[in-house]
């Protein structure tokens, strides 16, 4: 298999220690969990998602293992404002705050709790969530609300990653409407749109009925959108979807991935990331920017 260099890497603004990030609404609740995951072998982390009001999230059962995968309806659940000096002691730490909104007035609002602190390297904006009525997909899927919700977050001066959700007819059109309101990067992608039904229970088995379905079952979904973005859009890609080994970092850098976030492997591995980068990196790896995209030259 491909080996890469190891060492710092620069994507979409964000200086990271290595090529693989915790992906936002995974141990990114409290500061101790995301300087755990720094120091498990996370080159960067994605907080979880904070909104402009304090939110309990949905009624449970939130959370469902399916084959491959996991499904989730958590229903973006955070402390809001509050959050700001949870991660104040990770100042010096490559941590990216994840945020929402209904609207761009309240993206700005969000991001500008933190712009001025010094605890964010940068924002990643959640307009993909598929399980919270009125914020995340339900903005992602308008390009110009996309562009717009972006441009009010640029304006803080900060690099902006805008999450894409999968559940759309065309990826580009909202990659291409990020990186016109200024986006530093695209991460692709968030959940995939999925029920289960108990034929015991002859109901729903979350409790929001609906939710993400994430983990290697969606890896495929994952890699087709980055390669999607990856010749539409100019702007760096992080790839994010069912990730859980070396091997799927460099195929989704191959398709066009400068960087990598993982979520739902975590939960069986904490240790996850120390495993990708010991089959990842070796002194005589190649550069990245040697694989990034070359599935697309051949």
């Amino acid at each position: 298999m491909i080996s890469l260099q190891p060492g710092e890497i620069t994507v979409g603004g964000v200086a990271l220690h290595n090529h693989l990030l915790l992906a936002a609404g995974v141990l990114g609740t409290t500061g101790a969990s995301l300087r755990r995951m720094l120091r498990l072998g996370a080159g960067g982390v994605v907080t979880k998602s904070i909104g402009p009001e304090p939110n309990p999230g949905h009624h449970g059962p939130c959370l469902v293992r399916t084959e491959g995968g996991l499904l989730n309806a958590m229903g973006l659940p955070n402390p809001s404002k509050e959050f700001v000096g949870e991660i104040e002691p990770l100042k010096d730490e490559p941590v990216v705050v994840s945020v929402y909104g209904k609207d761009p007035e309240d993206f700005k609002e969000v991001a500008g709790w933190f712009a001025g602190t010094g605890t964010a390297r940068g924002f990643e904006l959640n307009v993909s969530c598929p399980h919270a009525a009125g914020y995340g997909a339900a903005i992602g899927t308008d390009p110009e609300m996309v562009l717009e919700c972006t441009r009010a977050v640029a304006s803080h001066g900060l690099p902006v990653w805008v999450k894409l959700t999968p559940n759309v007819t065309d990826i580009t059109t909202i990659g291409l409407a990020a990186e016109k309101g200024g986006a530093s990067a695209i991460v692709a992608v968030n959940t995939v749109r999925g029920m289960r039904i108990s034929t015991e229970m002859r109901r729903p088995v979350l409790g929001y009925r609906s939710g993400g379905l994430s983990g290697k079952a969606i890896f495929p979904i994952a890699v087709k959108c980055v390669w999607d973005l990856y010749e539409a859009c100019s702007i760096p890609i992080v790839g994010c979807g069912g990730i859980s080994t070396a091997d799927d970092v460099v195929e989704m850098m191959m398709a066009g991935a400068q960087a990598v976030e993982v979520g739902s492997a975590v939960i069986d591995e904490v240790r996850v990331f120390e495993q990708i980068a010991r089959g990842l990196y070796a002194a005589d790896g190649v550069a990245a920017e040697e694989i990034v995209g070359v599935a697309h030259r051949v």
